[in-house]
C-alpha cells in the first residue's frame, strides 16, 4: 500500500514537472505599442477614423495593437471615465508596457499617426513591405514615385 502511494506521488511530480517545462517553453507574445481610439460609431470624425484604424490594424499586425472603443454604447461608457475622455474621438498612444505616451483629440490622419509614433521613438514598419496606395501623395520616405502608387 505504501509503495503504491509513493509511485502515485512520483507520477504526479513527473506530470507537474512536464507541465511546467511545457509552459515555460511556450513563447509569450512580445508586448506591442498600442493605439487606443475612443469614439462612437455615429460620430462623424469617428467614422472618418474607422478606415484609418482598419488599415493600421492590417498593415501593422504584429507590430502595433490598434483598438477602438465606442464609448456611447452603454457597456463601454465606463471606458470614457477610465481614460478621462472629454471629447471624441480621442486617440491614446501607449508604450508596450501600457504607459500613456501621448493623446490626441479629434481626427488624425494615418500619416500623422505614423509620424507621431516615430517622434515617440517607435518607428513602425508595416508587416506588408509594399503597400499599394491609391492616392500616394508623399512617397519621399519610401523610395518609390508618386506615379507608381506603390510605397514601401
Amino acid at each position: 500500500m505504501k509503495r503504491k502511494n509513493v509511485c502515485s506521488f512520483r507520477h504526479v511530480i513527473m506530470i507537474v514537472l512536464a507541465m511546467i517545462m511545457l509552459i515555460s517553453c511556450e513563447k509569450s507574445p512580445k508586448p506591442l505599442p498600442r493605439l487606443l481610439d475612443l469614439g462612437a460609431d455615429k460620430c462623424i470624425p469617428c467614422k472618418e477614423m474607422a478606415p484609418i484604424l482598419e488599415e493600421l490594424k492590417k498593415e501593422y499586425a504584429g507590430v502595433l495593437d490598434v483598438e477602438f472603443i465606442d464609448v456611447w454604447k452603454p457597456e463601454n461608457q465606463q471606458a470614457a471615465v477610465t481614460y478621462g475622455i472629454r471629447s471624441i474621438p480621442t486617440q491614446i498612444f501607449f508604450d508596450p508596457q501600457g504607459k500613456e505616451l501621448w493623446r490626441h483629440v479629434g481626427f488624425i490622419s494615418k500619416e500623422d499617426i505614423l509620424k507621431k509614433w516615430n517622434e515617440l521613438g517607435y518607428p513602425l514598419k508595416a508587416q506588408n513591405a509594399a503597400v499599394v496606395q491609391e492616392d500616394c501623395t508623399d512617397c519621399s520616405g519610401c523610395g518609390e514615385t508618386e506615379e507608381s502608387g506603390t510605397c514601401e
